[in-house]
């Protein structure tokens, strides 16, 4: 397993990531001083995202279910937890946006090489009443 995100366990096949980018940002309330470089005053945490690449090859290796369980989830609105391969927890995010290209399309119309990118916002847990129906989805 390369990463857990709520019910969808991303790994090699069929469903990948080949890379993660992170980015974490602190706040700080900016104090203006005549004459002088502005104080700051750190106020907490920012924003924390991460950004998925991936790429399925459908007609070898499948990893169009776990594409519509993906957009399932972003469509849904609710917190997943994060999970990295190593077992190391990333915490509750949301899905954002998830990303699509097609190339070279089968007479199908789907693409023998998907490209995807899914964009993640770390977020609070989820309510008490949405938990339950969450975690029941890790399990299923």
């Amino acid at each position: 397993m390369l990463y857990s995100l709520g019910s969808l366990t991303i790994k090699i096949a069929p469903f990948n990531v080949h890379e993660v980018q992170r980015d974490a940002e602190t706040e700080y309330a900016q104090k203006p001083i005549l004459g002088a470089e502005p104080t700051l005053e750190f106020v907490g945490e920012g924003a924390n995202t991460w950004q998925l690449s991936g790429r399925l090859l459908p007609e070898k290796l499948g990893g169009l279910a776990e594409l519509d369980i993906l957009h399932q989830m972003r469509i849904s609105g609710l917190p997943q937890y994060l999970m990295r391969g190593d077992g190391k927890p990333l915490g509750w995010v949301v899905i954002e946006s998830v990303s699509e290209k097609s190339s070279y399309l089968g007479s199908n119309g789907v693409g023998q090489i998907i490209e995807v990118s899914i964009s993640l916002r770390r977020s609070r847990k989820p309510e008490n009443s949405s938990f339950f129906s969450i975690i029941s989805g890790l399990f299923s």
